[in-house]
């Protein structure tokens, strides 16, 4: 999990411009990271690239988290 948590951490440093150490499981994009819809957007296509899944509108709306994507992840590959 460490490695995927390490992926994840870098498309959000990417894509939001954050430190990635400061990314936990349990950072919320929203009320943590400041993440608009826009960047929402960005993360959830990032993520879909970097680790070659699909996420739909309606699962995108439940990734809240740092551990939602994880968990997703985890799931789907």
């Amino acid at each position: 999990m460490s490695d995927t948590l390490e992926m994840v951490k870098e498309v959000i440093a990417d894509v939001l411009k954050v430190d990635k150490d400061n990314i936990t499981p349990e950072t919320r994009f929203i009320e943590d990271l400041n993440a608009d819809s826009m960047d929402q957007f960005f993360l959830i296509d990032g993520f879909c690239e970097k680790f070659d899944v699909t996420i739909s509108d309606d699962e995108a709306r439940n990734i809240q988290t740092v551990q939602d994507i994880l968990d997703y992840i985890d799931e789907n590959i």
